[in-house]
């Protein structure tokens, strides 16, 4: 499915190096660079540097975006132009450079790996002297971690925007694994599927089924900004293997597969030399096509074949049945016996799994501290319950069928796939691949009828078609989607066996492999449990925040974790007291998780935020509001907060409208406002206007990501296989506050104790990223 050669540094200059790539990721993955932070303005200026070097002149593109999901940020996009001979539309090629925030994460993989993909690319591409009659555009974003904010600011407000025609976005969601291909179209994707398929890519790993799911899931990338709000297509490529170093920590260049940064670049450098000199004006056409790799290659036909596919199975199987009834090979009663064994293991092996996961979630409940839901020792479960789903498989076989009557009882499985795939041509179009095994057991079935006899060797043939395309979803599925989808592996594998009863209902001696493949499933159980442990890169995740109400006057430590270890407890005690209180404003993040202990935390003198009512007016019936909140601190973020009640009109943040409103209504489901990422410690500023009557009922929460670091707080550091927990604000001091004009005066009450050079004590810690040889 991938290249398992990595090429070297000494390589012919022309082509892509991943040892070269590989130096830029450790460049760019030195340290965290995440919006807001010293590293971050550090690898903007190397990135400009890089461009420069291979010949490339740079732009800068700066602004402030509000995008519908309330998320203010100032994003600094850096972008280059290759012009091209006779340009039809620009190709564009795109990875983000901001890492994630809130998790110590260096953000190898997320995505320094997408950047150093493009920037070897493209200097390979400029060195061979590749002629090309579109333009180039090298865009590396900002602030995608936080809300897809530096794409939106190029699509919305840069002159280049117009002139794109297709995007080549390089991701990660993980830091191993193969590199899959999704698209991102709003009309249908037939012409970019042919064009792809022209492009001849060595290594294709993609179907229109991931697409199909991905679209359903709440996972965007850049992409998808230049998908909705510009019209724009293009193709994604991320790998998502090794997701438990996702956003972590362990996202660091130790982590990061080799190979994997090969498939990337096996992906950019054909794509790159196809798309520069086509016509991306002819990609965009209204039909949709179903895709799928083999081994080898990549195929691809209309969805309107789907429906008629799965009619003319049917047709062919209903034929070759008769045909067999008439020989006296087939009997209908021993068919209708056949589903006895598939619906028993199907069954069987579904509860078994589900119930079996939910038991080892009870057994080791440290499984619940990776949020992301997938364990390292993961793929050893997915062993475990796939083997122990064959050998249900092998055992239902054994009791309810035998060698002879192997093919009338193959008529089962093949009918529950053709129903399948008919339910699926009505459901999930991007599916309909799925019929090209069943055909090849139809065919088997039909030589068994006309023939009369078994062939060991064209069983085995005719089964490839079922390994090379169902059988990747088995892992694929737990991978993507968490452990927690494993029964659906289980289920898949027993529809999987059901396509290779030619091969395996013929086993003279079911039970014996039926005890083999329980025994090593039993040995990937064994396995999983040694190896459930955490130790240094295979870390614990936990969670520790300050937390200062500046209204009570209270300070509180706080977790959002569910299994407090060593650390977490010397702040929260032993006794696990509840949070209280601390989810009445509740703090985004991906998987909605909430505080879950506090415990009562020193006070420290810190500065809390300036609230300045600039502007505070009635007009007609409406009241006109200007606030600036200001920092005293070097903070990270603010989250702003209203009750329900208040609407707002007009709203803007900072200059910049919200995206998110209905006429010129703010819509809002709940009680946040907006989350603002602070740059450069700007200030916020909020202007709006609420009907007069309203009653003004707003807070904030100020953030700084210093909890390790503050002197004050004197935080003790993490054992080394402990690591902060992701997806989640996380290692940072808060200060809770009502908005209200006494701010201002409160704000003399606390003096300042932060020592005025803290900020160079910082940046002197920060080694200057070097340039590579």
């Amino acid at each position: 499915m991938m290249p398992q050669w990595v090429s070297k540094k000494e390589d012919a200059l022309a082509e892509f190096s991943t040892e070269r790539a590989l130096n830029q990721v450790k460049i760019i993955a030195q340290k965290p660079h995440y919006v807001g932070s010293t590293n971050h303005e550090l690898v903007a200026n190397y990135l400009k540097l890089e461009l420069n070097r291979i010949g490339l002149e740079t732009s800068i593109q700066e602004g402030f975006t509000l995008n519908d999901r309330g998320l203010l940020v100032k994003s600094k996009n850096i972008l280059a132009r290759i012009k091209g001979t006779d340009n039809s539309k620009a190709l564009l090629l795109l990875s983000h450079y901001d890492s994630a925030p809130h998790s110590f994460s260096k953000g190898a993989s997320d995505d320094a790996s997408g950047v150093a993909t493009i920037l070897e690319g493209i200097r390979a591409f400029l060195y061979g002297r590749q002629p090309h009659k579109n333009d180039i555009i090298i865009l590396f974003s900002d602030a995608e971690e936080l809300g897809l904010n530096g794409a939106a600011l190029f699509v919305n407000k840069h002159p280049w925007a117009k002139d794109v025609g297709l995007v080549l976005n390089f991701e990660a969601r993980g830091s191993a694994g193969p590199s899959y291909m999704l698209m991102e179209t709003n009309k249908g994707n037939q012409a970019l599927v042919k064009e792809f398929a022209k492009a001849k890519v060595k290594y294709p790993v993609s179907n229109s089924l991931m697409y199909s799911i991905y679209k359903m899931l709440p996972n965007d990338t850049d992409l998808t900004v230049f998908r909705e709000q510009g019209n724009i297509q293009g193709f994604n490529f991320a790998f998502i293997d090794g997701h438990y170093n996702y956003h972590t920590q362990q996202d660091d260049v130790q982590h990061l597969n080799k190979t994997t940064l090969t498939h990337q670049g096996s992906y950019l450098m054909p794509l790159l030399k196809y798309f520069s000199n086509v016509d991306l004006n002819a990609t965009e056409i209204t039909e949709d096509n179903v895709y799928f790799n083999v081994p080898f290659g990549f195929i691809n036909y209309p969805f309107t074949w789907v429906f008629p596919m799965t009619l003319i199975a049917l047709g062919l199987l209903v034929l070759f049945i008769f045909i067999g009834k008439v020989k006296l090979l087939i009997t209908f009663r021993e068919m209708f016996r056949g589903f006895v064994p598939l619906l028993g293991s199907l069954l069987i092996s579904g509860l078994v799994t589900l119930l079996g996961w939910n038991i080892l979630l009870e057994a080791y409940p440290q499984y619940s501290d990776l949020l992301n839901g997938f364990t390292y020792n993961g793929h050893a479960y997915i062993g475990a319950f796939v083997t122990l789903s064959i050998a249900i498989c092998f055992a239902f076989y054994h009791h309810f069928s035998d060698a002879k009557i192997t093919m009338n009882h193959y008529v089962a499985p093949l009918l529950l796939w053709i129903i399948i795939n008919a339910f699926l041509a009505n459901s999930l179009a991007g599916a309909g691949f799925l019929i090209i095994p069943v055909y090849f057991g139809v065919f088997l079935f039909a030589i068994f009828v006309i023939t009369q006899h078994y062939s060991v060797g064209l069983n085995l043939l005719f089964s490839i078609p079922a390994l090379a395309i169902v059988a990747p979803f088995i892992v694929m599925f737990p991978i993507g989607l968490g452990l927690k989808i494993l029964y659906g592996s289980a289920v898949l594998t027993v529809l999987l066996f059901g396509l290779l009863l030619p091969v395996f209902g013929v086993f003279a001696r079911k039970g014996i492999w039926t005890m083999l493949f329980f025994l090593i499933s039993i040995g990937f159980f064994v396995y999983a449990g040694i190896n459930s442990g955490y130790e240094a890169g295979k870390a614990k995740s936990n969670s520790l925040l300050y937390v200062y109400n500046a209204d009570t006057d209270v300070a509180v430590w706080t977790s959002y974790d569910t299994n407090l270890d060593d650390w977490t407890k010397s702040y929260l005690g032993e006794t696990n007291q509840k949070a209280v209180g601390l989810n009445s404003l509740p703090i985004s993040s991906k998987y909605n998780t909430a505080f879950s202990y506090s415990a009562i935390a020193p006070k420290f003198n810190l500065h809390k935020p300036t609230v300045t009512f600039v502007k505070d007016s009635v007009i007609g019936n409406n009241r006109h509001l200007k606030i600036q909140i200001t920092p005293n601190r070097k903070v990270n973020r603010y989250d702003i907060y209203a009750h329900p009640k208040m609407n707002f009109y007009n709203f803007k943040a900072n200059g910049v409208s919200a995206s998110g409103q209905k006429g010129n209504r703010l819509i809002r489901d709940d009680q946040k406002i907006l989350c603002y990422y602070v740059v450069a410690n700007q200030p916020l500023v909020l202007e709006f206007y609420i009907p007069k009557t309203s009653v003004f009922d707003m807070d904030l929460i100020e953030s700084s990501f210093d909890l390790m670091t503050n002197p004050l707080l004197n935080v003790k550091p993490r054992q080394d296989w402990m690591m902060p927990t992701p997806f989640v604000l996380n290692d940072a001091v808060l200060i809770q506050q009502k908005i209200s004009k006494q701010t201002r005066i409160l704000n003399s009450v606390i003096a300042p104790t932060i020592p005025k050079d803290s900020t160079a004590i910082a940046k002197d810690s920060l080694k200057p990223i070097a340039k590579p040889e």
